[in-house]
């Protein structure tokens, strides 16, 4: 196995991790790796903060220096999209109509944005590529007081949010749902970040959605008609999934995978935001947006393509930077039935313990990293803390973590 063709489809951060891991754990046959950007795979996660904010270039956000894919055997095909899998053949097809034969085939076709069903979303900027960026970054820069009008308070919108009121611009925040980060976050954790946009003068609007974009203004389906010069969106992602439902492949919110991130096509596995795989967490098929989740499950499929027989069971854990804040969530805390918070909101720093049927399953960090780190540590190793406990006056996760191991 170790000196089988492999070939990646997709560049982003879970298919360059593929490759990459293969050639740590030895494979030597050959690895194509085929992402349709010009440029070479990079890290997402800074283009809403640094890359938007200028603080960094292109050259800070790459994954690999060019240099390390020759040196390595590793053919990156760049700028060039997989239109079709021949599962029977064993052959993927690009655009251009060039053909490469696999013997093991990886998607990591990753997500795109989800397009707004309005009338003028022509006007409705996204923020999901380097070239995405730019074209953000050129609407901004040199300027200051623009408004702009951010649809979702999500991870993407609130980061974009925070980098761009701190350029100096009027932001607005609109979101559906009654509290920003609905599915990600405690009530109270939520609260927190809704106070501190408004605190640093953005407006968050709640419960309201977007109705119609027109030039120079935003209607929202509660009546209220926002000016803008810059409307962005970040209301989440579709997986990218047409080849491999053209392949013949199960697809349903994403490509549907083993614990094993294997398709039942047995040389064909999927990987990263593109992936719904058998959690062992959760107990049901699940798809998850993470750089931790697409390094991990990269790392799997290339254990398992040279003969690995351990199954993808990695903690989820995901983090957002927003003005002074530094949220990190360790776990899955959808679904939650209890919280308790430990610490004090309103110095900015505390912890929001997330329990469902009584049992521990996320923790939600501000500005609290040690507790970021133990509540991993105690939700891999499954020792027990219960409501109570952090609930119970002077209760220090460090000490509590050595009493129940």
């Amino acid at each position: 196995m170790r000196g089988e063709s492999v070939v990646v489809v997709g560049a982003g951060q879970a298919g360059c991790q593929v490759a990459v891991s293969l050639r740590e754990q030895g494979h030597r046959g050959p690895i194509t790796l085929i992402g349709d950007e010009q440029a070479a795979p990079y890290q997402r996660p800074p283009l809403t903060k640094d890359y938007l904010a200028g603080q960094t270039d292109l050259a800070g956000l790459v994954l690999r220096q060019d240099s390390y894919y020759g040196d390595n055997g590793i053919e990156l095909v760049r700028g060039e999209r997989v239109v079709g899998v021949d599962r029977q053949a064993r052959v993927a097809v690009l655009g251009c109509a060039r053909t490469v034969s696999y013997e093991h085939l990886v998607f990591a076709t990753g997500a795109r944005p989800r397009t707004l069903p309005i009338p003028g979303a022509e006007h409705v900027l996204n923020l999901r590529t380097v070239a995405d960026a730019d074209a953000i970054r050129r609407k901004l820069d040199g300027r200051t007081g623009l408004d702009v009008v951010v649809i979702g308070g999500g991870f993407i919108g609130l980061e974009f949010a925070a980098v761009v009121r701190k350029l100096r611009h009027e932001v607005t925040v609109v979101e559906t749902q009654p509290q920003v980060m609905q599915r990600a976050v405690s009530a109270e954790t939520a609260r927190h970040l809704t106070n501190r946009h408004r605190s640093e003068g953005v407006q968050v609007l709640t419960g309201t959605g977007v109705a119609a974009v027109r030039e120079g203004l935003v209607e929202l389906t509660d009546g209220t008609v926002l000016v803008a010069d810059l409307v962005v969106a970040g209301i989440g992602v579709v997986p990218n999934t047409e080849v491999a439902q053209r392949a013949g492949l199960a697809v349903d919110d994403g490509i549907v995978v083993d614990a094993h991130l294997r398709t039942a096509d047995q040389r064909v596995h999927a990987v990263g935001d593109c992936a719904r795989f058998a959690s062992t967490l959760t107990g049901g098929l699940t798809r998850l947006e993470s750089v931790q989740n697409a390094t991990d499950q990269a790392a799997t499929v290339a254990s398992a393509i040279l003969g690995g027989a351990e199954p993808y069971t990695a903690l989820p854990w995901f983090w957002s930077d927003q003005y002074d804040l530094k949220l990190q969530i360790a776990g899955l805390t959808d679904g939650h039935d209890r919280a308790v918070t430990v610490g004090d909101p309103a110095e900015g720093r505390f912890s929001v313990f997330c329990f469902k049927d009584d049992r521990l399953v996320g923790v939600e960090a501000c500005n609290r990293p040690i507790d970021f780190l133990m509540g991993r540590r105690i939700l891999e190793a499954g020792n027990a803390l219960t409501p109570e406990i952090v609930a119970s006056p002077g209760f220090d996760l460090r000490t509590s973590r050595q009493q129940a191991a």
